[in-house]
């Protein structure tokens, strides 16, 4: 598995190795399995070649941006996938940076119809909006639709305890495999240049013109607030809402935000005993040494990083708060 917040060069990495090791790759991204959600979901798809030459990969355009998509589906394509895979007695790459679905695959999945529990309620608090939003479209679809306060977590905990379904369950693909997970490594500071490098040239390569297609093919504005930072707040600008500027700025700047809960996901995952491997500055070389000695069978080295263990300090005030920002 290759993984690490976004702008880190997973997809480059998992295509290398897929490449080297007769590999396939499913992506493990909450949005990229939907059709026409190119540049906003960052597929690159020309880094997978192109024709006979190819990288196979699974997951990504399999569904209209019209179609509800959710996680225990997810769960239930990629076992599909693995299983397609290994028939063909290729390797499989589970490459993403969505950690929710992350920890399904490695966890399993379960959603319980009663009310949740004083530790299930503490573990929701952990998740964003945006995550809590997917678990309670998953639950009651009903529900979720008729939710006004999207970005309010308070309110949407609140209306996952009051759903009422039948409990749905995932084995999870790690009880079928023996996963090595690997992460990208990059600083903080370095990830937050990345972002905005690759937020620019998206935007001169056509983001916006997508995000006004798909409105144009029949996404309505409420469903494109649903994909995420892009597609909100370009749909934003397209109805003048947000001037050019402004909505460049602001995108940047929850990007950033989303790759800090990213990483604070995986600083849980890694509490909670999951072993990831990262690199520093996505090296092949190390990687695939990683996976020759995984894949003979053989010892593999304790992480010499582990981003559970990386403090970045405390900030004491609005003006350290914005120092600190703009240093890391």
């Amino acid at each position: 598995m290759i993984t690490g917040p976004t702008a880190t060069g997973k997809t480059a990495l998992a295509v290398r190795l897929a490449r080297q090791f007769e590999g396939e790759i499913i992506s493990v991204d909450s949005r990229q399995v939907f059709r026409g959600l190119d540049l906003g979901t960052g597929k690159d798809l020309d880094e997978y070649g192109i024709g006979t030459a190819a990288v196979p990969h699974h997951l990504i355009d399999v569904v209209a941006p019209t179609v509800d998509y959710h996680l225990l589906a997810f769960c239930r394509d990629a076992a599909a996938a693995l299983e397609t895979i290994a028939g063909r007695g290729r390797l499989p790459f589970f490459c993403g940076g969505t950690p929710l679905y992350l920890n399904a695959l490695l966890r399993g999945y379960t959603l319980p119809g009663a009310g949740p529990d004083a530790a299930a309620r503490r573990e929701l608090k952990d998740r964003s909006a945006a995550e809590l939003l997917e678990l309670l479209r998953v639950r009651n679809p009903a529900s979720w639709a008729a939710l006004s306060e999207r970005e309010n977590p308070v309110r949407i905990i609140r209306a996952l305890e009051k759903c009422d379904r039948d409990t749905a369950q995932v084995e999870p693909i790690a009880a079928r495999i023996d996963p090595l997970v690997i992460g990208v490594f990059y600083p903080r500071g370095e990830v937050h240049r990345r972002i905005e490098a690759r937020l620019d040239r998206r935007l001169a390569d056509g983001m916006i013109d997508e995000v006004a297609r798909l409105h144009e093919a029949g996404v309505s504005w409420e469903r494109l607030e649903f994909f995420g930072l892009e597609y909100r707040y370009i749909g934003r600008y397209l109805r003048g809402e947000l001037s050019r500027a402004a909505m460049r700025d602001q995108l940047l700047f929850q990007i950033r935000k989303f790759a800090k809960r990213q990483d604070i996901w995986f600083r849980k995952m890694e509490r909670e005993g999951l072993v990831i491997h990262w690199l520093t500055e996505a090296k092949q070389s190390e990687a695939a040494e990683l996976i020759r000695r995984h894949l003979a069978g053989e010892p593999l080295p304790e992480p010499e990083l582990r981003i559970k263990d990386i403090h970045y300090g405390p900030v004491t005030s609005v003006a350290g708060a914005a120092k600190r920002e703009d240093q890391s």
